[in-house]
């Protein structure tokens, strides 16, 4: 790797703002705790952001876009093109996270890593071609470790000064090697991390499940190595997606994680930098069967389980709202003493 850009100290959280922030929750015209998770978050907000009356009005969205090698072992139910295809109808305003981006008034940046297809003459894409997608993971390394090193660095361009980083994921057979990577960090089979994806049935689930173990067994990696993992099995919108994490932390910028294939990158970026769990906010419960198991590993509890399987960072978008409702009930409700309510 020709950096190390991600050793660089991840701030902490500030506990004194946390803690002024919790006096402030007792102060307030309800029962104490009445309001849940949305004390708890208001409460974390406010320790991230280094400010007692927390906020989530800028909020920047980097959605990254690569094809996967692995693809061409049919495990994907969508041909490879449809990854071009999604990355200009995000720039054109048309995809879920477009409009999700826009009612929550927030910056979207559509980030090209890799695509067979050409998207350079696309108004609103960002091109940062490392390849035509990723190598076959089964034959070879999925990346090279410039290529790997150049989608880290991608990652940590994409997160500016905002309230809130969401990042998303656009690629054919993404599932597959988001499936790999966690089978590799956490140690467990196939079988138990291999779902539909873009809609498999059965059948293509157990195929998928068998492309993985070949990949395994190729490359006969442990745990304890993320960045070979990801080297060896990712894909270059995962690696984007660690790089922007690991600089969120750095920079001071909580994160909002979207589904599955987000997660995964969470995990790896959280074994290569364990004190970057607090900067992750979990925003849903993806139906992809492996997510639960991620979710355990980070010992993560998200916010939203509404079946959502999209990507894209859609359902970390859905939860903003969350986020937004709890940062106005801490700022904006009256004490008992400003409302001479007796407590």
């Amino acid at each position: 790797m020709s950096s190390q850009w991600w050793m660089q100290p991840v701030r902490q959280p500030d506990s004194a703002v946390a803690a002024e922030a919790a006096r402030r929750q007792e102060t307030l015209t309800k029962p104490p705790g009445s309001l849940g998770e949305l004390e708890t978050l208001a409460i974390g907000l406010a320790g991230l952001q280094r400010r007692s009356r927390p906020a989530v009005e800028r909020i920047t969205i980097a959605v990254f876009a690569g094809d996967h090698g692995v693809a061409a072992n049919g495990v994907s139910a969508f041909p490879q093109a449809v990854t071009t295809e999604m990355v200009r109808n995000f720039a054109r305003g048309g995809a879920a996270i477009s409009v999700l981006a826009r009612q929550l008034g927030a910056a979207l940046e559509v980030i090209n890593l890799g695509t067979v297809g050409d998207t350079s003459e696309v108004e609103g894409v960002t091109n940062i071609v490392l390849g035509a997608g990723t190598a076959d993971f089964t034959a070879a390394p999925a990346m090279t470790a410039e290529q790997l090193d150049a989608a880290l660095d991608a990652g940590r361009a994409a997160v500016g000064d905002a309230d809130l980083f969401i990042g998303g994921e656009m690629g054919i057979g993404n599932t597959t090697a988001a499936a790999a990577v966690a089978c590799a960090l956490l140690q467990l089979p196939p079988s138990r991390l291999a779902g539909p994806g873009t809609g498999l049935d059965g059948d293509g689930v157990r195929r998928k499940a068998e492309i993985i173990s070949r990949g395994l067994a190729r490359h006969d990696i442990g745990p304890d190595a993320p960045l070979h993992v990801l080297r060896c099995l990712g894909g270059f919108e995962i690696a984007a997606l660690v790089g922007a994490y690991l600089a969120a932390g750095q920079r001071g910028v909580p994160v909002l994680v979207d589904g599955f294939i987000s997660s995964v990158a969470a995990l790896a970026a959280v074994r290569l930098r364990p004190e970057l769990a607090p900067w992750l906010i979990y925003s849903h419960r993806s139906a992809e069967p492996g997510h639960a198991l991620v979710l355990e590993a980070l010992d993560a509890e998200p916010l939203l389980d509404l079946g959502m399987r999209l990507g894209e960072g859609s359902g970390a978008a859905v939860a903003v709202s969350l986020l937004r409702q709890a940062c106005v009930l801490h700022n904006e409700m009256a004490t008992f003493a400003e409302a001479a309510v007796s407590r």
